[in-house]
């Protein structure tokens, strides 16, 4: 048995052991990074499909919108039209 038996440690050995540690940790910071940078993408294309819709929505508001401006300047033409010719109607009615 070995026991009084110890392995030397030299600082060439803590020096690898600490590079180890750190490429580990660059790697583990790497993979969290390219996480974050997914679900940044994904939620940017999400923004951009959620902005897309709003326009679309938009651009149909303002064509309604301009369809019941010119809607509303027929009608109200046509309610002076129709109040004009009542008032020559009665206008042209004999007065007793």
């Amino acid at each position: 048995m070995c026991y009084g038996h110890r392995r030397s440690v030299s600082p060439d050995s803590f020096a690898q052991s600490r590079a180890r540690r750190t490429e580990n940790e660059n790697v583990l910071v790497v993979e969290d990074l390219r996480g974050r940078l997914a679900e940044t993408e994904a939620r940017l294309a999400r923004a951009r499909a959620r902005e897309a819709e709003l326009s679309r929505r938009l651009e149909e508001m303002k064509r309604f919108v301009s369809v019941m401006e010119i809607l509303e300047t027929y009608l109200k033409r046509r309610f002076r039209e129709q109040q004009e010719h009542l008032v020559h109607l009665f206008s042209s009615l004999p007065q007793k």
